[in-house]
């Protein structure tokens, strides 16, 4: 748990500096500052998406993922956690802050990065991955808090449950993870940041928070293949 805890500190950390430029930071810098991090983040989730050849396992995933999302409310969960927050920390911030929260919280959580580094800490107690994916989502929390606020700060709670839950569990589903089905997970988290940079672009708005079961589907369809 150790990696997890250092990158919700990072993630806090990045924050909180990013909220001491924030009032000096015209809104048309803020404004170009997040289309070329969008575009990044764009273009990430399109060299992650790549990263498999099983298209079919990727689109089904994505498919039904988003339809057990949708089932459990993930979306609407995560608004409802968003909205409450912002009510009880920073009201009157015309939205700022739930967009702050969902976004960070997407952006740092459906990366492959999370995942594997997340079970790599678990499995072996190594925690290189996440300490990297710590100093990424430090930088990307400062120029997300001077553009959105002490939302991002937040998204740090759902960080620590994910990966944590993630890294409790690795033990348990190490013999499922072969090469091909970590490139296909990460493949479907690479299609979800593709879909952040698209929400933060405004061309359109995607429920990605109930998409994520998708991520975990190529493991339980080898899962499947095993018993059947």
């Amino acid at each position: 748990m150790f990696g997890t805890v250092v990158n919700a500190g990072a993630v806090i950390a990045g924050c909180m500096l990013g909220l001491m430029f924030r009032g000096g930071i015209a809104d048309r810098y803020n404004r170009t500052i997040m289309h070329a991090v969008s575009l990044a983040v764009l273009v990430i989730g399109i060299k992650g998406a790549l990263g498999s050849d099983a298209l079919l396992i990727v689109i089904f995933s994505l498919a039904l993922g988003s339809l057990i999302g949708e089932l459990m409310h993930i979306e609407d969960g995560l608004e409802y956690i968003g909205r409450t927050l912002e009510k009880r920390f920073s009201k009157g911030d015309d939205g700022r802050f739930y967009q702050g929260f969902i976004t960070a919280t997407l952006i740092f959580c459906v990366g492959s990065m999370a995942i594997v580094g997340s079970l790599e800490s678990g499995l072996t107690g190594n925690h290189q991955t996440l300490f990297a994916k710590s100093a990424l989502d430090g930088i990307t929390s400062i120029i997300l808090g001077s553009s959105f606020g002490i939302g991002v700060l937040f998204s740090s709670i759902p960080i620590f449950i994910y990966q944590g839950a993630i890294t409790m569990a690795a033990v348990f589903v190490k013999p499922f993870l072969l090469p091909e089905v970590v490139s296909q997970m990460s493949s479907v988290g690479g299609v979800l940041i593709m879909a952040i940079g698209i929400n933060l672009l405004g061309i359109a708005k995607i429920r990605i928070g109930s998409m994520i079961p998708g991520i975990f589907l190529p493991m339980i369809w080898y899962m499947i293949n095993l018993v059947f």
